[in-house]
């Protein structure tokens, strides 16, 4: 998969005569699968299908040996759960390999782990496990960036020392008890690494974009978001109640005409100005690998006076000269990012996330936004961790000079 490079982004800031701000087409190049390999795939996926219609004809005429995918009957009389095909996928496809995933791990996930062995007896339907470890399984699936998720005595000496002092958990929200030195350190911290006013941290990722999201948008709110965005990013948009429109991925033309027509045309039936226009992008797209046009986005939300939302989740850490994410990988003043998001979970080995920019936006969003007010705050060894890191990739704990010494 080949990324766009930097200086394929066209950085035009004033637009021609026709009032558009860009002409250039945007050329993204990926690796295309060949098209055998295109085809086998379709060709097994169509087999498993007409070969689960079989086994299910066979079981209801009691000719399948295994049981365990009949429909269960003591709630006959209920509305089924899932959908029909869900069901089928499930019995006829999704069992038949089970067996390659959900494997339990019982070590460090660095670039290779140990699994623990497990058999069926009844096609992958349940699991007992043999007592055994798998070990040296090639590791495909971490999020792991950086390798700060090791398990080494000497550099989670402060971690173990957070730990003795505070505890394993908070067990309280920001709001009661939950509001610690350790979180108040991390958050300046962050605030410092992003170089903007202030942060305030969250106990998990996908709910800093799926609660914080609506703290900023409502009814009368219009959202633009990429086609390709993550998950979080669609429901935090969805639990919001503000009009959500699509762009296509990466397209700037496409971006531009929904927010042309957004200003001139107003909200549907009334065509009042929208309340906000809230874009929202992800700095690299974690499916793909495709980085964000962000000098392009940040000059179309300053023509037309919108927001932009940006989730730096993949980036944050790895990209940029001091990995400070996208907007230092293309040189922007964080300045010009109204809400930044980002998550511990990648590069920092840890887990939560964080939102930051403007002092008032974040005194705002912990006064309205439901990860302050409901969802545990971060533990103080994670909190640590993430401390630590952080620190390390500054370079404020020594460990940079100690590189260009030669000593570390």
């Amino acid at each position: 998969m080949r990324m766009a490079r930097a200086d394929q982004v066209v950085k035009q800031q004033n637009g021609p005569a026709n009032g558009s701000l860009y002409r250039r087409e945007y050329k993204e190049s990926f690796e295309e699968a060949p098209m055998h390999i295109l085809v086998f795939t379709y060709l097994c996926y169509g087999i498993l299908i007409l070969f689960g219609y079989l086994r299910d004809f066979m079981r209801k005429w009691g000719l399948e040996q295994c049981h365990m995918a009949k429909e269960r009957e003591e709630q006959k009389d209920f509305v089924p759960l899932f959908q029909d095909f869900e069901n089928f996928y499930k019995r006829n496809i999704y069992m038949r390999i089970r067996d390659s995933f959900n494997r339990p791990i019982c070590s460090v996930p660095g670039p290779q782990f140990d699994l623990m062995e497990r058999v069926t007896d009844d096609y992958n339907w349940t699991y007992r496990y043999t007592g055994k470890v798998i070990k040296d399984v090639i590791n495909m699936g971490s999020y792991n960036y950086l390798g700060f998720a090791e398990n080494s005595e000497e550099s989670l000496d402060t971690v173990k020392n957070v730990l003795e002092r505070y505890g394993a958990g908070v067990c309280s929200t920001r709001h009661e008890l939950g509001q610690m030195d350790k979180l108040q350190e991390l958050e300046d911290l962050v605030a410092k690494f992003l170089k903007v006013e202030a942060a305030m941290v969250c106990s998990m990722g996908f709910a800093t974009n799926s609660t914080n999201i609506p703290a900023l948008v409502g009814k009368g709110c219009l959202i633009l978001s990429d086609e390709l965005n993550h998950t979080s990013l669609i429901l935090g948009a969805r639990l919001s109640g503000a009009t959500i429109r699509v762009f296509q991925h990466n397209n700037m033309q496409n971006l531009e005409k929904l927010l042309r027509d957004a200003v001139v045309r107003g909200q549907p039936r009334t065509h009042r100005a929208w309340k906000k226009i809230l874009i929202i992008v992800e700095g690299i797209y974690s499916m793909e690998g495709s980085i964000v046009r962000l000098p392009e986005v940040i000059a179309l939300k300053k023509k037309y006076k919108a927001y932009l939302y940006l989730d730096e989740a993949h980036s944050i850490g790895a990209v940029g000269p001091t990995g400070r994410g996208v907007v230092e990988y293309f040189g922007m003043d964080p300045v010009e990012v109204d809400v930044t998001m980002g998550t511990f979970t990648k590069s920092f080995g840890a887990m939560g996330g964080y939102i930051a920019g403007k002092r008032d936006l974040v005194d705002y969003l912990r006064n309205h936004s439901h990860s302050a007010f409901y969802a545990a705050s971060i533990s103080p060894p994670i909190a640590e961790q993430i401390i630590r890191v952080m620190k390390c990739i500054m370079g404020s704990d020594g460990t940079l000079t100690e590189l260009l010494h030669g000593t570390c």
